[in-house]
């Protein structure tokens, strides 16, 4: 297998211009950049985008990790992490604070990030005003006026049916004060995570061949109303029944035996962390 293939998968070229994508990108923080997405051993839709972006940015001092929903070991996440190891060898981990870098499907990790990091987002639907304009060539049009009323109007509707808004995951955040972006199939609960980040976050979609960025330190602010402001899902008084975090993302789950409810870590890792002590040790190392 070392021999099979070059570094990282891709030949030299094909990394250059998906670097080059990924620059322009960082340049115009929210804006989609067009690229030529390459075919993959895996199906499109299955983080192609994501993993073109890994593959052309990863080094052999890279440290990598990757999730699929908050797990480690799910097996989108297994089957991308075996293809990135088999054709770099680089170093992989189950630990946040380690990797240098992370590719995720649907969860920004709980450990905070650091700019000697970064999180690559798989994402399935890049247009965040798809919903209401189906048409790519004004969709374009849309974002270079900056006429974004649709999107308002989306969450106006949702106020208007249900009392509040209803996006469970992918809500619509303004980057930079410019673009509205689709923050990928994130929860609510990540979207903060976002906002003057110091890592720098890439998104990546494969099927649709755009790429866009959020650089380090950027304001991204999710779409709400004055009187109505965007909410995050809420787990006060909840609390993980394994590790007994709170204040983190969780799953909730109907326990077998007893057929009652009861809350799990949603991020794996982060919950055997805490399980371990680990975190608790290096707060201890921080402050000493």
């Amino acid at each position: 297998m070392k021999n099979a293939y070059n570094f990282a998968f891709f030949d030299e070229g094909s990394k250059k211009e998906i670097r080059r994508a990924t620059l322009k990108a960082i340049a115009i923080p929210g804006y989609q950049v067009p690229f030529a997405s390459r075919e993959m051993p895996i199906g499109r839709g299955w983080g192609t985008g994501g993993l073109q972006l890994t593959l052309s940015l990863i080094g052999k001092e890279d440290t990598l990790k990757v999730i699929d929903q908050g797990s480690d070991e799910s097996v989108n996440a297994v089957s991308i992490k075996k293809l990135i190891f088999d054709t770099t060898r680089v170093p992989t981990t189950d630990r946040t604070a380690e990797a240098t870098l992370i590719q995720s499907r649907h969860r920004i990790p709980e450990v905070p990030l650091t700019k000697k990091q970064i999180l690559i987002l798989q994402v399935p639907t890049p247009e965040p005003l798809r919903s209401y304009e189906p048409s790519e060539m004004e969709t374009k049009k849309l974002h270079g006026e900056k006429e974004y009323s649709g999107a308002w109007l989306m969450l106006f509707e949702q106020i208007m049916k249900y009392g509040n808004m209803t996006t469970g995951a992918d809500h619509p955040v303004l980057v930079n004060n410019r673009y509205v972006m689709a923050p990928s199939p994130i929860p609510r609960f990540d979207n903060p995570k976002m906002e003057d980040s110091e890592a720098l976050i890439l998104l990546g979609a494969g099927r649709e061949k755009k790429v866009y960025a959020i650089p380090p330190y950027t304001k991204v602010k999710s779409l709400d109303f004055e009187d109505y402001p965007f909410q995050k899902e809420e787990f006060s008084g909840k609390q993980c029944r394994l590790c007994g975090a709170a204040d983190v993302f969780l799953d909730e789950l109907i326990d077998e035996e007893t057929s009652e409810t009861v809350y799990q870590c949603n991020d794996t890792s982060y919950c055997l962390d805490t399980l371990n002590g680990v975190q608790g040790m290096e707060a201890v190392n921080e402050s000493i």
